[in-house]
């Protein structure tokens, strides 16, 4: 069974910068979707950023111009750098890898903007 593991999380203040990392214990499919998503108290899980095996990206309108999602296939990780940070990022990150027959979850990090 592979396992994400996430680092990277931590306190923050508004405009400052994080960066997220997620290792997979095992080999993840380079084909798979890694991807990133965010609860905050109260809320929803949502969609931050995904990236596919090509480098093809998606943003949640919410970060655009913030963040950026990348990978290293040879590492089975992905990483997300966050830029701008504002106090509506704080919230549980997680990470995630699926494909047509799998679907990994983080156990999550928690992101704190505040001054």
């Amino acid at each position: 069974q592979v396992q994400l593991v996430e680092s990277g999380g931590g306190l923050a203040q508004p405009g400052g910068s994080l960066r997220l990392s997620c290792a997979a214990s095992g080999t993840i499919s380079s084909g798979a979707l890694m991807a990133w998503y965010r609860q905050a108290p109260g809320k929803e899980r949502e969609l931050v950023a995904s990236i596919n095996w090509l480098g093809g990206r998606n943003y949640a309108d919410s970060v655009k111009g913030r963040f950026t999602i990348s990978r290293d296939n040879a590492k089975s990780s992905v990483y997300l750098q966050m830029n701008g940070l504002k106090p509506d990022d704080t919230a549980v990150y997680y990470c995630n890898a699926r494909d047509i027959s799998t679907n990994y979850w983080g156990q999550g990090t928690r992101v704190t903007v505040s001054s």
